[in-house]
């Protein structure tokens, strides 16, 4: 068997789901070995808490300071190999830093950063220090997602002209909702969260998504961004008109006040040849459209699609995959990066940091051209400080 990696955990202490998240995704894949971590601010409440999780006393941090300069006290046989950070997006660029040239891996929960500085502070150290880096968006992890991408990169949909995303919530839709808990007070505090709400929080998913699995990038984008609830001094509704570089245009909206969405991320991408689309809440199904001709549809985990798809199944045909399974797809690839390293280059499974890079320069064009009344705003000429 292959040894396991050693793994360390910043955030993700009590009341935070994604913490959670993050741990049990890393222990489906039976790849890591959670043996460190700080996990509050409070030094007292991290140490207990990593006590709970069963981690040694010794090697249940205070703070994030504590936990890299004691770890890279260990022999390397001993020290963590890999940091998993699950802050808000306000830390996590300098917990990243540190932990990059202090010489550890890190994988990073999206979006990489709070503002666009911070995200190209993030690359640089990421180059410098020659550590893999990976972001954990989510449903690239999906196999059905997978499929789409090498289907529409082999030309199933011919010339891609139109790509319509939607990711659409109602959990922050209620005034009272911006105080109901741990996670909806960080998002909503510019101070945490960066300089974008729900455009940072779900956005990203959706530009990423786009990016993914059309295969080419956004260059421009046209936005409305606005607060709708009472109170709030930063976005939680928003949408863009966008440009890709092969030409096609294409819709992006996200919003966390849509009432009766609970967690609604939708796609649909429009070629000359046929039309294919995909929905988070029916994972387990991809659509094929074309004209005059009856639709496709194509199920998980079966032998017809394609290698990336099979590869990463982890159930027999017809039991549902989700959200979990999707999330372990990029521990795994990302635990596989972690065995080769540094002789393998980093593989397709999972964002880089000039992924995060890329969403945060959308996140702030986005955010220039509401302001400028919804005028297109060049991605490419979006610079430091530009707000």
């Amino acid at each position: 068997m292959t040894e396991k990696i050693r793994l360390a955990m910043v955030g993700g202490g009590p009341g935070a789901f994604i913490g959670a998240v993050h741990r049990l995704a890393a222990s489906m894949t039976d790849r890591f070995d959670l043996q460190a971590g700080a996990f509050c601010r409070d030094a007292e409440a991290s140490r207990a808490f990593g006590r709970e999780l069963g981690l040694a006393s010794a090697r249940s941090y205070g703070s994030y300071q504590e936990l890299l300069a004691s770890e890279a006290a260990l022999p390397p046989a001993e020290r963590v190999q890999c940091l998993a950070i699950v802050t808000p997006n306000d830390s996590h660029a300098e917990i990243a830093i540190a932990a990059l040239a202090a010489g550890f891996h890190v994988l990073c929960d999206k979006p990489a950063a709070g503002c666009l500085e911070d995200a190209l502070r993030m690359q640089a150290a990421v180059e410098a220090s020659g550590q893999l880096f990976g972001l954990t968006h989510t449903y690239t992890g999906y196999p059905l997602v997978m499929e789409a991408r090498d289907r529409i990169a082999a030309g199933a949909l011919g010339e891609l002209r139109r790509v319509h995303v939607s990711y659409l919530q109602d959990w922050l839709s209620r005034e009272e909702d911006t105080r109901g808990s741990k996670q909806a007070s960080w998002r909503n505090d510019p101070a945490r969260s960066g300089e974008s709400g729900a455009f940072a929080d779900i956005g990203s998913h959706a530009f990423n998504l786009v990016e993914f699995m059309s295969g080419e990038s956004i260059t421009a984008v046209a936005a409305q961004l606005r607060s709708v609830v009472p109170g709030r001094t930063i976005d939680d509704d928003g949408s863009a008109l966008f440009s890709l570089s092969g030409g096609a245009q294409g819709l992006l909206a996200a919003s966390q006040v849509c009432t009766g969405s609970v967690n609604a991320l939708k796609i649909e991408l429009f070629g000359t040849e046929g039309a294919m689309s995909w929905q988070q809440e029916q994972p387990n199904t991809l659509v094929l459209k074309r004209r005059a001709e009856p639709d496709t549809i194509l199920h998980a985990n079966m032998d017809y699609l394609g290698a990336s798809a099979r590869a990463v199944a982890r159930t027999p045909g017809g039991h549902p995959e989700g959200y979990l399974e999707a999330f372990a797809n990029i521990y795994q690839a990302f635990a596989e990066a972690v065995t080769a390293f540094p002789e393998a280059p980093q593989p397709r499974g999972f964002a880089s940091i000039d992924d995060g890079v890329a969403a945060l320069r959308f996140i702030r064009a986005a955010r220039l051209s509401s302001q400028q009344g919804s005028a297109w705003t060049e991605l490419a000429a979006i610079e430091r400080k530009s707000l």
